[in-house]
């Protein structure tokens, strides 16, 4: 497999979009596939630049985060995919356990790693469809910047791009400046 230089450009609209709908269509065929439940995770990456030397060493991080998870838990993984992205890097697994289960923990992930905050990690049933927080009774995502909930930040757009992607690049730039 070639791995493309990650240029520091951005991307349109058209682009993330279709990237979705791609990404939309590899999870039901997976789901239509192996009857079992997928994890899809993307990063959470503001601004127009999806795809960048931060954005990849984040993404390196995140697999190994989850790849542990699923090891520790011994869930049988039946398949794993890493795609690198202009759009962005993006992954899947395929597990044969429970999808709730699953959520509760990817979530309890997403929570607790200091990059976790930056990871996009969807559950999906192939009975249910997608697992989300509230199906838990888990809080919605809070906004990097303040403690209001994400969505409503985004929406109403509280905070400037400049801003939120400072504090994006603040996070990823701390986590690899450790001792």
């Amino acid at each position: 497999m070639t791995i493309a230089t990650p240029v520091k450009a951005g991307v349109s609209l058209d682009a993330l979009l279709s990237a979705r709908d791609n990404r939309a269509e590899r999870q039901t065929g997976w789901l239509t596939h192996y009857r079992r439940t997928v994890i899809s995770l993307t990063l959470v990456t503001p601004g127009v630049v999806k795809d960048s030397i931060r954005y990849r060493n984040t993404m390196g991080v995140a697999l190994q985060a989850c790849d542990q998870l699923l090891w520790q838990q011994r869930w049988r993984v039946l398949d794993r995919q890493v795609l690198w992205l202009p759009t962005g890097p993006e992954a899947m697994w395929c597990v044969n356990h429970d999808a709730s289960e699953v959520k509760a923990l990817s979530t309890l992930l997403e929570q607790t790693h200091p990059l976790g905050r930056l990871w996009d990690i969807d559950v999906i049933c192939p009975q249910q469809g997608a697992i989300g927080r509230k199906a838990l009774g888990r809080e919605m995502r809070r906004c990097l910047l303040c403690d209001e909930p994400a969505h409503a930040c985004s929406r109403s757009r509280q905070h400037s791009p400049e801003q939120v992607i400072a504090c994006v690049e603040a996070m990823i730039d701390d986590w690899f400046a450790r001792d």
